[in-house]
């Protein structure tokens, strides 16, 4: 997997952590204490670099007994990933999902739970880059970086916009996704050189 598949998975990966970002931005006050936008771009971009890594050491261990299918089950994963966020973001009313009092503090726990929550995809995503010989380290780390940088965006923008690209952004990861699902099977059955 080259740098650019990876920052797409990456991008992916992070979109559903961008929109829970979104929603945390839109709850907290126009004039908010900037701490809390890294705070929450921290905890979203952590969870998504150790997510995969934990995937991985799984992955390992069970590689040499799925080396064979390793293609079918990065498709698999992927593809369901991809999938579930596709079906989530044409699912449900974007003002009803971020429904929130305005906020003057970060609940430690509930972010804790939300960074948890968005990065399950990754853990995911983590086993098949153990099948696929991916590098662990330079890839959680940019998963992590990119899904700070996008969460920390997506905070700012729920706090300026509200949540007038949260589906979007939903779709387009859900797209990248089942795209590489989709190239990762045919390069590994011959069908793309």
């Amino acid at each position: 997997m080259g740098i650019a598949e990876l920052f797409m998975v990456a991008v992916g990966l992070s979109m559903d952590a961008f929109a829970v970002a979104m929603c945390k931005g839109l709850c907290m006050k126009k004039k908010m204490n900037y701490n809390f936008p890294i705070i929450i771009a921290a905890f979203f971009g952590g969870f998504q670099a150790i997510m995969p890594f934990l995937g991985w050491v799984l992955g390992k261990r069970f590689e040499v007994y799925i080396t064979r299918y390793d293609h079918w089950v990065a498709f698999v994963l992927l593809g369901f990933i991809g999938g579930k966020m596709l079906l989530e973001a044409f699912g449900k009313d974007d003002e009803s999902a971020c429904a929130c009092e305005e906020v003057e503090r970060i609940n430690i726990k509930e972010l804790f739970v939300l960074a948890v929550a968005t990065s399950i995809d990754a853990l995911a995503v983590g086993i098949t880059f153990a099948f696929l010989q991916v590098s662990i380290i330079p890839s959680v780390l940019l998963i992590g970086l990119t899904t700070f940088v996008i969460s920390l965006s997506g905070v700012f923008l729920g706090n300026k916009f509200g949540t007038k690209f949260k589906s979007r952004a939903e779709v387009a990861g859900g797209l990248i996704l089942v795209f590489i699902g989709v190239k990762i099977l045919l390069e590994h059955s011959n069908i793309l050189g």
